[in-house]
């Protein structure tokens, strides 16, 4: 596919930014970096451009989403850019491995420590996927879809199928539900719920993203055998499901699992799902996650207000 070709389809694809750290395993050498500053750390990487790196938490997520574009009838309906706070000589390492693995990610953007944030926008991406917080709390800021990764346990059931899983509050919708129970109890957020049943819930900051997702997901045939399953996987239970039920359907989304778990912990029903990530506002519900699945932490709504 040549540039033009690239430019006249950028409405249509699904566009992913991730950082090197959320890609590989560049936890030695950052670990240098904070030890022992940039010339350490360059040195480092210079020495050792020609050694693999590993794969990073969110690896097989970016490999299934590549692999996307592979399927009849083959379209590039999938673009991964790597933004990195490396400089093009220590990233040479990156892309050595990127061309070792053979993940078509062509465009990429080293920043010699300058924030990455800025090139997000600027690639029309959905969504951004990071390992450090702080330039994931910008991108939110700055309306994108973003997630910190976590360090995780890959899923044990993983399969061919990309599945990708979300909470509801403060992720998919707004946090607006989450503030009255945070503030006014369990009690008065099932009474908001049911009362407001018919009123569709504000979009959170993943729902352009879900949206993509699934324009995406409409160009295959549904069902099971689709290349791409999604799942709500909430705190929510009857009577509060109503509301998310109805605000879906509004959106004209479609989601092929819906897990109403009234508080239970969701690590072992993500494992169960199989998902190759999981979004999550909550650090109580990320910390249960990540013992099963990739997740990645939403710092976003009433539950992150004040966080650091």
């Amino acid at each position: 596919m040549n540039d033009a070709t690239a430019d006249a389809d950028a409405e249509s694809r699904l566009v992913v930014a991730i950082s090197s750290r959320a890609l590989f395993d560049l936890n030695e050498s950052h670990a240098l970096f904070e030890e022992r500053g940039l010339e350490a750390y360059r040195d480092y990487q210079m020495t050792r451009e020609n050694e693999l790196l590993a794969p990073g938490i969110a690896f097989p997520l970016v490999r299934k989403l590549l692999r996307l574009n592979e399927l009849p009838p083959a379209a590039q309906r999938v673009e991964v850019i790597l933004l990195s706070r490396n400089s093009a000589d220590t990233g040479l390492r990156i892309f050595n491995s990127i061309e070792h693995y053979g993940l078509d990610v062509a465009r990429a953007v080293f920043t010699g420590g300058a924030s990455t944030t800025p090139y997000v926008n600027s690639f029309g991406a959905q969504l951004f996927l990071s390992a450090n917080p702080q330039s994931v709390a910008a991108a939110l800021d700055a309306g994108i879809a973003a997630a910190t990764i976590l360090p995780s346990k890959a899923a044990a059931t993983a399969t061919g199928q990309l599945r990708i899983a979300f909470d509801g509050d403060a992720v998919i919708f707004g946090d607006e539900s989450e503030r009255v129970s945070q503030e006014q109890g369990i009690d008065a957020f099932h009474r908001n719920e049911v009362e407001n049943a018919g009123t569709p819930l504000s979009g959170g900051p993943f729902r352009g993203f879900l949206g993509a997702l699934h324009r995406l997901q409409a160009a295959f045939p549904a069902g099971e055998d689709s290349p791409i399953r999604t799942a709500l996987v909430t705190a929510r239970s009857a009577p509060a499901h109503k509301r998310v039920i109805l605000t879906l359907r509004s959106w004209g989304v479609r989601l092929d699992e819906a897990l109403f778990l009234g508080g239970r912990d969701k690590g072992p029903f993500l494992q169960a799902f199989g998902a190759d990530i999981f979004f999550d506002d909550s650090h109580a519900n990320v910390e249960s996650a990540r013992q099963h699945v990739a997740t990645g932490h939403v710092p976003h709504g009433v539950r992150n207000q004040g966080a650091g």
